[in-house]
């Protein structure tokens, strides 16, 4: 029995071309395949895609639903993708290494195994500690199918395509957004949220299954592990996973007012910084914190969180809108399918567009995008609907993947000029800046439409005057609406005046989330401004040195 059980999870052997050879180990072999192979290689890699990307997204789309169900408050319920982020955003540090000494075949069914066992779990949840544990460990198995999914898409394109492969890759995932939106109206109507994790159950059956049936080729291996390397990720982890926690509970609990928040950061920087210490003085360092302090490094960063933030536009924004105005998932499926529709075209398009000479324009096109539809989503009202943000949502859904491939290849190519051992580092620092940075805009719009919502609803309270006789037929008509149960004149009044009250809210509601919606227009505007600067600066020295080495 154990004979087999190695033998099926041994990897293959094979004699690999000298063109074939795997670049780093841990990665599989450039193999040329058969139509039919590469065909059945991408259809695994989408399936693979879609079952990483629903592992949060199910969650995040119905979580109004899954609180009723679980009897949870809203600060309860944020911990379920919040905590999901918490293990997700480091475990790739160990999964790379764990690759190159193991090899893929162990990791493919190791972890989607566990990822099968860990989603199970979700059906026999019956209380709030529980379901953190679940969703903790869920996290952490679901990077690896991520990984998978960028794996087996670089299979299914020929050689000469396989950056192409690689933001293909990187974008499939990114669709599985606005597809749990579509599905969770049909799924909860069968039978109720269990069915939720019924499905992603069953797409992960089908993964393991897929994975099983067909394998990647094999990679070299070599001894990757040292003992410094777990002292690192877990000073590492913790700090970004305290960090994902503030973020994601802040705004709901409110900054200032839980002691906790607090306690975390002071917890987190010690952690992060001794980290960063450990492996800027190691031979071999897990990350290398020369290479991430670099100049283009630092500016790479700060790029890609504004636009991990001003992405938040559409998740956050424009979904609260219609959900302050009383629309649900139900309502919203042809906004959902637009916005699934121009996803996948963001994904295909970058692909189909790729030059690693032009990485930077691709990046400004995605991020002006979102500056124009910020701009005119800002202009909303209380009898904005979801037809009238088809076009603008539509253009954030496409920079949103669109964005996506050229920056990881941004960041992949300027690590392989490095060397290959850089590559660690270079996951480690996107992983964290999409999911950090994902989490950091939800909770900057949220704080800053929490604050702007005080601020109109003050104004507008101070603007409502009871002598006033617009203000006046208001209130009449407020108790007239009620006047067959309410008999009584001043009760009547008094029901008017909260009904005008809560108009006054969603008015205040409205212009705060309008608010929302400039801020993201003019960080959008200045990170525009800024790429825009450093190619024109690139052009200048590019040009001076092109007349300096000139004959006179």
């Amino acid at each position: 029995m154990l004979a087999r059980l190695r033998s099926f999870l041994a990897e293959e052997k094979w004699d690999f071309l000298p063109h074939e050879i795997p670049a780093i180990p841990g990665s599989p072999g450039s193999v040329e395949h058969q139509l039919r192979h590469r065909i059945a290689y991408g259809v695994i890699a989408v399936l693979l895609g879609l079952t990483g990307g629903f592992g949060n997204a199910l969650i995040s789309a119905n979580t109004y639903t899954l609180q009723g169900a679980l009897g949870l408050d809203p600060a309860q319920i944020a911990w379920l993708p919040t905590v999901y982020v918490m293990t997700n955003v480091s475990i790739n540090l160990l999964l790379i290494k764990f690759r190159a000494q193991f090899g893929l075949r162990p990791f493919a069914m190791i972890f989607l195994g566990l990822y099968v066992v860990f989603t199970l779990g979700h059906l026999f949840v019956r209380e709030f500690d529980t379901a953190i544990l679940v969703r903790a460990a869920s996290g952490m198995a679901g990077a690896a199918v991520s990984s998978l999914c960028l794996y087996y898409m670089m299979q299914a394109l020929p050689l000469k395509w396989r950056l192409k492969a690689v933001v293909v890759g990187i974008g499939i995932p990114q669709c599985a957004t606005p597809l749990a939106r579509l599905f969770s109206p049909d799924l909860l109507a069968m039978s109720q949220w269990r069915t939720l994790y019924l499905f992603e159950l069953g797409l992960a059956l089908l993964s393991l299954a897929a994975v099983a049936f067909l394998r990647l080729p094999p990679t070299t291996r070599a001894k990757a592990f040292e003992r410094l390397d777990f002292v690192t990720f877990i000073l590492f982890a913790g700090s970004m996973a305290l960090f994902a926690a503030v973020l994601g509970e802040g705004r709901i609990v409110w900054w200032t007012n839980a002691a906790w928040i607090g306690w975390a950061l002071i917890a987190a920087i010690p952690m992060l910084g001794a980290a960063l210490y450990i492996e800027h003085h190691r031979v071999n360092p897990l990350l290398n914190t020369r290479w991430l302090g670099s100049a283009d490094i630092v500016r790479f960063t700060i790029v890609t969180i504004m636009a991990r933030i001003v992405l938040s536009e559409q998740t956050y924004a424009a979904v609260g809108l219609l959900t302050l105005l009383g629309q649900n998932n139900d309502q919203l499926i042809p906004f959902f399918t637009i916005i699934f529709l121009c996803s996948a075209a963001g994904v295909v398009l970058s692909a189909v567009t790729l030059d690693v000479n032009r990485l930077t324009h691709p990046i400004m096109l995605a991020i002006g995008l979102v500056a124009i539809a910020a701009f005119v989503d800002s202009h909303s009202t209380s009898l904005t609907r979801a037809p009238q943000l088809y076009v603008t949502q539509g253009m954030i859904a496409f920079g949103a993947t669109y964005f996506l491939g050229p920056a990881l290849l941004f960041g992949m190519t300027r690590a392989l000029q490095a060397g290959s051992g850089h590559i660690i580092s270079f996951i480690a620092l996107f992983g964290m800046i999409n999911s950090i940075g994902g989490l950091a805009g939800t909770a900057l719009l949220g704080t800053y439409q929490v604050i702007r919502e005080k601020a109109n609803s003050a104004g507008l309270v101070q603007g409502i005057d009871v002598t006033d006789p617009i203000v006046a037929q208001r209130l009449q008509a407020g108790g007239a609406a009620v006047s067959r149960v309410v008999g009584d004149p001043a009760l009547r009044t008094a029901e008017g005046g909260a009904i005008l009250s809560q108009t006054a809210t969603r008015e205040a509601n409205v212009l705060a989330f309008d608010d929302v919606f400039r801020l993201i227009a003019v960080l959008a505007a200045l990170t525009f401004c800024y790429l825009a600067f450093l190619l024109i600066r690139r052009a200048y020295r590019a040009r001076r040195a092109a007349l300096a080495e000139s004959p006179t």
